[in-house]
């Protein structure tokens, strides 16, 4: 997999949410051998012993249940351990998520039978609001008492804990609140980490401004996961294969921001070299 990726002209990959704990050995011979390098993790890596997927909300930060909240200290302080023995900058989080129903796949099901403009929809766009506020304070606070239990092991090795945009509109933190966890989460160890696809899904549904967006958290931005959206939902496209205005987001991109492409396990592998040109003929090559 990691020869594959580093003969595609790939310098670097993350390690996602998939690895299970029978492919280190691997990856670290590879690593130490020098046939690649590994920028970031994405928790939780490796996967919890008899897990067999993908799982990265396995364990919820957010979870009421203290149990829970203990097993996902354990998962992450083990992918902070890892990504400090590969040498990586930076572990991928998902914080959570307010327990409420999802409205999220309704209303993009709304969005495209062209219903955004209906009283319909606008009815419950305001309910998701109202329902959020109203609930999320014991989640918010369950959810960044964890983070903080991670915050000095975290910092003790030099990894940064990039906290991710998410794409459904119950998970936290709320687009609308990173303002304020800016300012409780104001040092150098956790980092913004901006989904294209994840941003451009909530544009698509009303709830923000892209571009706008990711200005708001250019002084935190540690970096991004990069993958194109079709119209309204459909994401980890190759870049210029989609709708997003990778243009718009260039004035916030920096040389220093880690760049990791997230492509769908079926895009073709032309799709995969044209994309990456793509972007690099719009943000460059740094």
């Amino acid at each position: 997999m990691l020869r594959e990726i580093r003969d595609l002209g790939f310098e670097y990959a993350e390690l996602s949410h998939g690895i299970r704990i029978s492919l280190l050995p691997g990856v670290i011979e590879a690593v130490d051998a020098g046939e690649i390098r590994i920028s970031t993790l994405h928790n939780f890596c490796p996967l919890p012993i008899g897990v067999n997927h993908a799982a990265p909300n396995l364990f919820k930060f957010s979870s009421p249940d203290a149990r829970e909240r203990e097993n996902a200290i354990r998962h992450s302080l083990k992918t902070i351990e890892t990504a400090a023995r590969l040498k990586a900058r930076l572990v991928v989080l998902h914080l959570g998520c307010i327990e409420m129903k999802d409205y999220t796949e309704r209303l993009i099901g709304m969005v495209e039978n062209g219903e955004k403009d209906s009283p319909k929809y606008r009815k419950l766009c305001e309910e998701v609001e109202a329902k959020r506020e109203h609930k999320k304070e014991k989640y918010l606070e369950l959810a960044y008492g964890t983070l903080k239990r991670l915050m000095e092991e975290a910092s003790a090795r030099g990894i940064q804990l990039g906290i991710e945009n998410r794409e459904a509109l119950e998970e936290i933190p709320l687009d609308s609140d990173f303002g304020f966890f800016f300012k409780e989460f104001n040092n150098s160890t956790v980092r913004y980490w901006h989904d294209t696809g994840h941003a451009q899904i909530k544009e698509n549904l009303g709830f923000i401004q892209h571009s706008m967006h990711l200005e708001s958290m250019a002084d935190h931005l540690a970096g991004f996961h990069i993958h194109d959206v079709q119209f309204p939902g459909h994401d980890h496209l190759a870049p210029g294969t989609g709708m997003i205005d990778f243009a718009s987001l260039k004035p916030f991109v920096q040389p220093d921001h880690i760049k990791v492409f997230e492509f769908g396990p079926a895009t073709p592998l032309e799709e995969v070299k044209t994309g990456v040109d793509h972007l690099k003929s719009i943000w460059g090559t740094g």
